[in-house]
């Protein structure tokens, strides 16, 4: 969950920030950084591409920030 937290305010976001970009209420989200919630696919997605990363790097199986090459995806789809 560090990594998270971390990545968050590496880019300046606050976790209001993140709601806005991911659809996620702000409560959850804070459960998320602190680890007293579990991801589902589809937070894990939406966070990653909110902060241009990888569901990889979020879930601790790489160090490379840096999100793999990806097709467009559609606007509505990061919501």
């Amino acid at each position: 969950m560090t990594r998270l937290r971390a990545l968050r305010e590496e880019r300046g976001y606050t976790q209001i920030k993140m709601q806005m970009l991911t659809g996620i209420d702000q409560s959850d989200y804070s459960k998320l950084e602190t680890g007293k919630r579990y991801y589902t696919y589809e937070q894990l997605r939406r966070i990653a591409l909110a902060l241009d990363t990888s569901m990889d790097y979020l879930a601790g199986l790489t160090d490379e920030k840096r999100p793999y090459p990806r097709s467009p995806v559609p606007v509505e789809d990061c919501r």
